[in-house]
C-alpha cells in the first residue's frame, strides 16, 4: 500500500535541541546541588522522555531531588528551548516538498508538548498537520499510542503511515505501532548503536527521504 503519512521524531531527527537540553539541565541540576553531565552522556539518552533523562542526568540522587530537578528543567526549558536549537540541514526544504507531492506530515515526541508545539510553530509552521509531545494521559513512546492517536486523527490505517526517527527508542515505537521505520543517522545515536538494535532501513543524508518518497 502506498505510504500517505509520515510521522516524524523530533530530537535528532529533524531538529538539533542537543545543546538546549543540556543547558537547562545542567542548569536545573546546579540548582540543587548536583555535578553536571557531559554533552556526550546527555546525547547518548536524550528520546527516552523528561523524567527518564532527569533521571539519568541526577545519577544517585534522592526521589525528592529528581522532582525538584525535573520541575526546574521544564520550567527552565519553557523558557529557553530555541536558544541553540536548529533545524537539521535540508529538513524545512525537504519537509515543503514533500508535502507539495501529497503527503501528510505529523510529529509524535516524547519531547513535552509545550516545546513540541512551540518549536513546530517557529521552525516549521504550516508544515505538520499533526504534532503531539509527551503530555498526561497518554503513554510516552515506545507505548504505540502517541502513534496511534496520530493514525486515529487523520483515519488512516497503519500500512498508509511510516515513522521516521533517529533511535532504539524509535525502532521500538514503530514496531510496537505496527509500522514501517526509517532510522536517520545524523541524529544522537551512533550507526554501530542503530545497527545493534535491529535498524533495516538507515538513511545518510536528508536528501535520501526524497528518493524513498517520491
Amino acid at each position: 500500500m502506498t505510504k500517505k503519512l509520515l510521522i516524524f521524531d523530533m530530537d535528532g531527527t529533524i531538529l538539533y535541541t542537543l545543546e538546549d537540553i543540556v543547558i537547562c539541565m545542567n542548569v536545573s541540576l546546579e540548582k540543587y546541588g548536583l555535578p553536571p553531565i557531559g554533552m556526550n552522556d546527555m546525547k547518548a539518552h536524550i528520546g527516552n522522555g523528561i523524567l527518564s533523562e532527569v533521571k539519568y542526568a541526577c545519577r544517585d540522587a534522592e526521589t525528592e531531588t529528581v522532582q525538584k530537578v525535573f520541575t526546574e528543567f521544564n520550567k527552565k526549558y519553557a523558557e529557553h528551548c530555541r536558544d541553540h536549537t536548529r533545524p537539521y540541514d535540508g529538513i524545512p526544504e525537504t519537509l515543503q516538498i514533500l508535502r507539495k507531492r501529497g503527503y501528510v506530515l505529523a510529529v509524535v515526541s516524547n519531547k513535552g508538548d509545550y516545546a513540541v508545539q512551540e518549536l513546530c510553530d517557529q521552525y516549521f509552521p504550516d508544515l505538520f498537520d499533526f504534532a503531539l509531545g509527551e503530555k498526561e494521559g497518554i503513554r510516552r513512546k515506545p507505548a504505540p499510542d502517541m502513534c496511534d492517536a496520530c493514525l486515529n486523527h487523520f483515519h488512516m490505517k497503519k500500512e498508509e503511515a511510516v515513522y521516521i526517527g533517529d533511535s532504539e527508542v524509535d525502532l521500538q515505537t514503530a514496531e510496537n505501532s505496527q509500522l514501517d521505520c526509517i532510522v536517520c543517522a545524523w541524529g544522537y545515536r551512533t550507526l554501530a548503536s542503530l545497527q545493534e538494535h535491529g535498524a533495516k532501513h538507515i538513511i545518510s543524508e536528508v536528501k535520501d527521504l526524497l528518493q524513498i518518497f517520491v
